[in-house]
């Protein structure tokens, strides 16, 4: 891994971070071709890209209800029983997001408030390619339906035989999907955000994908709603000389093996430290199925940085915004108020950053590439709009209507003044009460 020692009081600097983003140029360009071609052609477009890009011929896109039913027989009982488990605390967290719809009455009568509504359609992207995740069904299905979304849509890439994977399926039913189609890339975005005559269109897209799946997502965002654009998974430990080396090393490893671009981040005191961390790595790639990605990531996107105290620590953790942070440090939650950029915080020892990806409630769709600067975890309020409530008494309109006047006349608007002058004219009140609101030439000089 790439390291860089700082000085005492020398600051964390973007620049020292390579970053790779959510897709490219070439990516971009096919992903605005494809999406193109699905939106003209339609069905015809997604049976050639999915035979194209899947090797497999798929005549109705849609899964049938009985496979659902087939799914729960031939998944693993012990993976049932952890989806369920999962299923339920993400759903206990989630609920606890719900927002109701409020008003509030002031004084002079007026009242104003907010009209929380459930969006009426939803789109999952879930993933296929290295690896099949159930998880990504849960934690993007199932705020949805805490939301109250009637239409719950799931895209996934059919498997070599056409089908789709019993647990994607089981975890679709523990969500609340409502339909399951087979096709993947950029193509399935396509068809969410403009429907085929198989796929009726929907007014959101969520879930995580490939640089093409990001790069169609960019594209069709406008048309649709879409949760974010996802880069390369990110994980950054913080570790004090009481963290043990072994465990540092396999929770880096546990983001490394998603993707060669997932990017890895250890910030400790000391280069002896690193180089027992770097160690335990070895140790423990040699028993790992994912060996290559692992060390690709690491060797590529990997960066140690070697602090000399906390304070230093923290302020490069806030510079990197990592997706995932791990405070693997003593007493991790003395340290939680001064963290202002990440996407999900671990606190000790014995929160690896995989419960969250898994079990713990909070969702596991987190703002990558730097983004925790200013975006948030997926959550029940990407699945839902509000509206604005507002409704005037007569004696609340006259208690504005100087204001109002005053500003559409500062803005040229005239229209805008005279909705209200003429309400006050109709109440019997002096025009002159913002003189010169009625009046065309103080608007027109």
């Amino acid at each position: 891994m790439r390291r860089i020692e700082l000085q005492p009081t020398e600051p964390f600097r973007p620049s020292f971070i390579n970053r790779t983003g959510a897709f490219n140029a070439d990516a971009l360009m096919a992903a605005t071709r494809i999406v193109q071609d699905v939106r003209e052609r339609g069905d015809e477009e997604l049976r050639a890209l999915t035979e194209k890009f899947d090797g497999v011929k798929v005549e109705s896109f849609r899964v049938p209800d009985e496979a659902f039913d087939r799914a729960f027989e031939e998944v693993n009982p012990e993976t049932l029983e952890a989806l369920q488990h999962a299923a339920a605390q993400i759903r206990e967290f989630h609920q606890r997001q719900v927002q109701q719809s409020w008003m509030f009455a002031r004084e002079d009568g007026a009242i104003v408030g907010a009209k929380v509504t459930p969006i009426d359609s939803v789109g999952i992207y879930v993933p296929g390619g290295r690896a099949l995740y159930p998880s990504s069904v849960l934690m993007n299905a199932i705020p949805a339906s805490v939301a109250g979304v009637r239409r719950i849509a799931c895209v996934t890439p059919p498997t070599k035989d056409g089908n789709v994977d019993a647990a994607i399926l089981v975890a679709c039913k523990l969500g609340g999907v409502s339909e399951v189609y087979t096709v993947g890339g950029a193509q399935a975005v396509a068809a969410l955000a403009y429907g085929t005559d198989s796929i009726p269109a929907v007014d959101k897209i969520t879930g995580p994908g490939n640089a093409y799946v990001a790069a169609a997502k960019k594209v069709v965002s406008g048309d649709v709603g879409i949760d974010m654009i996802a880069g390369p998974s990110e994980v950054c430990v913080v570790a004090d000389e009481s963290a043990d080396p072994s465990l540092v090393a396999i929770d880096l490893m546990a983001q490394a093996e998603h993707d060669p671009l997932a990017a890895c981040y250890l910030v400790c005191g000391s280069n002896d430290y690193a180089d027992a961390v770097e160690a335990a790595i070895a140790g423990h790639v040699a028993h790992s199925p994912r060996a290559e990605i692992t060390m690709a990531s690491l060797d590529g996107q990997g960066l140690i940085v070697v602090v000399n105290d906390m304070e230093q620590a923290i302020q490069a953790v806030n510079v990197i915004a990592p997706e995932h942070l791990e405070l693997h440090v003593r007493d991790a939650m003395e340290y939680l108020g001064a963290i202002r950029n990440a996407g999900a915080i671990f606190l000790g020892e014995w929160t690896p950053e995989a419960v969250g990806d898994y079990v713990a409630g909070p969702n596991h769709t987190l703002p990558t590439g730097g983004t925790a600067r200013y975006a948030s975890p997926l959550s029940v309020d990407e699945f839902v709009k509000k509206s604005s409530i507002i409704q005037y008494s007569s004696k609340a309109l006259q208690n504005d209507s100087r204001s109002v006047m005053r500003i559409a006349m500062h803005e040229g608007l005239w229209a805008h003044a005279q909705s209200v002058a003429l309400r006050m004219q109709a109440m019997e009140q002096p025009a002159e009460a913002c003189e010169g609101a009625g009046d065309k030439e103080r608007f027109d000089g």
